[in-house]
């Protein structure tokens, strides 16, 4: 392994926790590197369903170190709900460790969220209201509150004082809302502090130290590229960079101590939220795909927007991620819906045909997929044991995506299940 990045590749949701959790089971060590609980993992082990949203998917194995780094930002609310709701299950947090440096969610970042959409009104951006967005504006602006913060009341108080008082101000003379009571807040999160301080450690010192010692180290982001602060479909996008050299910047490791970056795609392509999407299917074939794949979101529950598999995006997260491999989820969903496609390319309204993905959403907008068909399979492939058992149609639309990603694909998804995952 001895240090990889799991990585999404379309627009999230991707089925990045299976994966994760392969990888975590042969891991020393795992990281999360960005993004806060506007993001989920759904992994299913040992027969059992977990639904995780800040703490590492290593949390299942209490000998596997779990690092949350300085790049995620933490409503430190839910990341105890996890905690007590995993020890409920047997399931251990004391190999969960926070760094110092991450930023804290405070209640004022959820409701400027939720006022922010409102005031966009029919140009909103689709966020999930978790206050992700502001909790990062006050990292950008130096003015948030952190980890360390959050676990010295003296300092928590002296910084969420002022900045509560700031953050009123914009609810009162902005919004036109009613304020917050700050010493309320300030003194519920010093008992979320008093809670959560025993897994203060410095994650950069801890992940950097376990790469030197040839430990196996798994960093894994949350989203997908094409919500990327910089290369996705901005401004339809996260707050954070999930990209491949996010985790340096989040965990505070350099890349030359990377030697594998995994992608994880779906046979199909899914996004949740606004902003244009070339291969959607707003017909049968959109909601056969949805219903069949199961495709509602692991956080808010909203149904995903569905379409064909698009190797434009593809190849555009190939380049910006340096990846190694692909990983390929949910080929089961697409036996019996008949004759399959593959976006190729993109045609523009003068004609010219482009195999790069735009860097503009205004470009993307004017874009039509083109289409290559593939014979479609009618076959039950959840039960195959390896590759080599997959129907020769299977073997064949996984070669194809190989040559339009240009990557190879090294694992297939046939099913939910840990077993249900074929490596090459």
């Amino acid at each position: 392994m001895p240090a990889s990045v799991v990585v999404g590749v379309q627009w999230g949701d991707e089925g990045k926790g299976k994966i994760i959790d392969i990888l975590a089971s042969r891991a020393d060590v795992v990281v999360r590197s960005q993004g806060g609980n506007n993001a989920g993992h759904t992994v299913e082990n040992n027969g059992e369903v977990y639904k995780l949203h800040l703490i590492p998917s290593g949390i299942l194995y209490p000998d596997t170190e779990c690092l949350i780094g300085a790049g995620v930002v933490i409503d430190p609310k839910v990341v105890l709900e996890e905690i007590d709701g995993l020890k409920t299950r047997g399931i251990t947090c004391d190999n969960l460790k926070i760094d110092p440096r991450a930023h804290i969610i405070m209640p004022w970042h959820i409701k400027l969220d939720s006022l922010s959409e409102k005031l966009r009104g029919k140009a909103e951006i689709g966020t999930t209201g978790r206050g992700i967005g502001p909790c990062y504006m006050d990292k950008a602006e130096r003015s948030g509150i952190r980890f360390y913060d959050l676990v010295h009341p003296v300092l928590l108080k002296e910084k969420a004082s002022l900045v509560g008082e700031i953050k009123n101000l914009y609810l009162t003379k902005i919004y036109e809302t009613e304020p917050m009571d700050v010493n309320a807040i300030i003194d519920e999160y010093i008992e979320y502090g008093r809670r959560l301080r025993p897994y203060l450690a410095d994650v950069s010192v801890l992940a950097y130290e376990a790469c030197k010692a040839g430990k196996n180290v798994l960093f894994e982001g949350a989203q997908g590229t094409q919500l990327d602060l910089d290369f996705g479909t901005y401004p339809f996008v996260t707050s954070s960079h999930p990209l491949s050299a996010g985790v340096c910047t989040g965990t505070g490791v350099g890349p030359t101590v990377i030697d594998e970056v995994y992608g994880v795609a779906k046979a199909y392509t899914t996004r949740v939220g606004k902003g244009p999407f070339p291969t959607e299917l707003l017909d049968e074939m959109g909601d056969l795909i949805r219903n069949k794949g199961h495709e509602f979101g692991t956080t808010t529950g909203r149904p995903r927007r569905c379409g064909w598999f698009d190797s434009v995006i593809m190849r555009h997260a190939v380049r910006v991620n340096g990846l190694t491999g692909l990983a390929i989820n949910k080929l089961d969903t697409l036996s019996g819906i008949g004759t399959l496609k593959v976006c190729t390319a993109y045609k523009l309204p003068d004609g010219t045909v482009i195999r790069d993905f735009p860097a503009t959403l205004e470009e993307l907008a004017n874009c039509e997929p083109v289409y290559e068909e593939l014979p479609g399979f009618d076959d039950d492939v959840t039960g195959c044991q390896s590759f080599d058992e997959l129907p020769e149609v299977c073997k064949s639309y996984i070669a194809r995506l190989e040559e339009l990603c240009e990557c190879p694909v090294k694992m297939v998804g046939v099913g939910p299940a840990r077993a249900q995952n074929l490596e090459r």
